[in-house]
């Protein structure tokens, strides 16, 4: 199996200081393991996602050496692959629904972190 490492960023602006170290790190840990690397650009939150940011995303790596191996990858369209996971996972009985919003799904992990008792409830 060839080892395969990948840098994930969003486009809602140009990347700073955190975000370069961390495709560095990931760029030197794909190459100290002679495997691959992968630059996914993570454009599904559309309100945030700013015009040309991509662009200049992999403008930013280029110019440090940062080259990523194969096909660009947008997020946005990987929706069959997504989809056929999915189904994959449905075959073997492996899903269940969930109705919850994403706000009570937080709040909820919010609430485990908790100290005991401080929401009122017995530990």
């Amino acid at each position: 199996m060839t080892y395969t490492g990948r840098f994930a960023p969003s486009p809602s602006g140009p990347l700073h200081a955190g975000s370069l170290v961390a495709a560095l790190a990931s760029w030197l840990d794909a190459r100290a393991n002679r495997g691959r690397w992968l630059l996914r650009i993570e454009d599904v939150d559309t309100p945030r996602t700013v015009p040309g940011a991509a662009e200049t995303i992999m403008g930013q790596l280029e110019a440090l050496g940062l080259r990523w191996d194969g096909d660009l990858i947008w997020q946005s369209q990987r929706g069959d692959a997504y989809q056929a996971a999915f189904d994959a996972l449905a075959a073997r009985g492996l899903v269940y629904g969930c109705g919850c919003p994403r706000r009570e799904i937080a709040d909820s992990a919010l609430r485990g972190q908790a100290a005991p008792g401080a929401d009122g409830e017995r530990p």
